[in-house]
């Protein structure tokens, strides 16, 4: 099915296009369930669903795409091809400070927060699994990353997902500063030397906790 011509790219456009908001739901759950079996060695369709998960992502209607992007960049094999690939990061980046803004909005319900909170832990833990290869590291220093991993850095404590989005983050930006050439643009880039205060700050403070209890 995956390597159907035209298929992928159908469901990708009834994802977004579709009148009915049940129709774009099931096209992108039917794209979720077709890239478990789509593998980067299938040439001929793989760069197909990575196109067609860029798509997806801007459904308003409820979709698994960031558990996908997740799961796929767990696996060192495809965390080069999926830096590379136009969108992927961009698609990251937009899905973690979207939801951001979603999870103020007074009208959402408690399943719905719990459900963007949900899909920013996943786009920043696959951020973090890309940026495991150090192929990927210069590639992935851009504004947009820099923008999410900064606003997720600095979250509160209290909440126990909120929590793992920050370590997630602080684990990435402490892996692109690895790269020297990605210091100057990290230490320009606005809050992010504040988040990593925040975050040395937090650590001596828990350090002191433990050594007192």
């Amino acid at each position: 099915m995956g390597c159907h011509k035209g298929l992928i790219d159908t469901l990708a456009i009834a994802s977004t296009k579709d009148d009915s908001m049940d129709v774009q739901a099931r096209a992108a759950m039917a794209l979720t369930k077709l890239a478990a079996s789509i593998t980067l060695s299938m040439d001929d369709c793989y760069p197909n669903l990575l196109d067609a998960l860029v798509v997806a992502s801007l459904s308003p209607a409820g979709n698994s795409v960031s558990a996908v992007l997740r799961v796929k960049a767990r696996d060192p094999e495809n965390r080069p091809s999926m830096a590379a690939h136009p969108g992927i990061l961009d698609t990251l980046a937009d899905i973690c400070l979207s939801h951001s803004s979603r999870r103020k909005s007074p009208t959402l319900t408690e399943n719905s927060v719990a459900d963007a909170l949900k899909d920013k832990e996943n786009a920043m833990r696959a951020i973090m699994h890309l940026t495991n290869d150090n192929r990927n590291r210069s590639r992935m220093c851009t504004p947009r990353i820099l923008d999410a991993l900064v606003e997720a850095a600095t979250l509160p404590d209290g909440d126990a997902i909120e929590e793992e989005i920050r370590d997630s983050a602080m684990r990435a930006i402490g892996r692109l500063a690895t790269e020297f050439e990605n210091r100057g643009a990290m230490a320009r880039h606005e809050g992010l030397l504040v988040a990593i205060a925040h975050a040395t700050e937090r650590e001596a403070r828990l350090e002191a906790q433990s050594k007192e209890g």
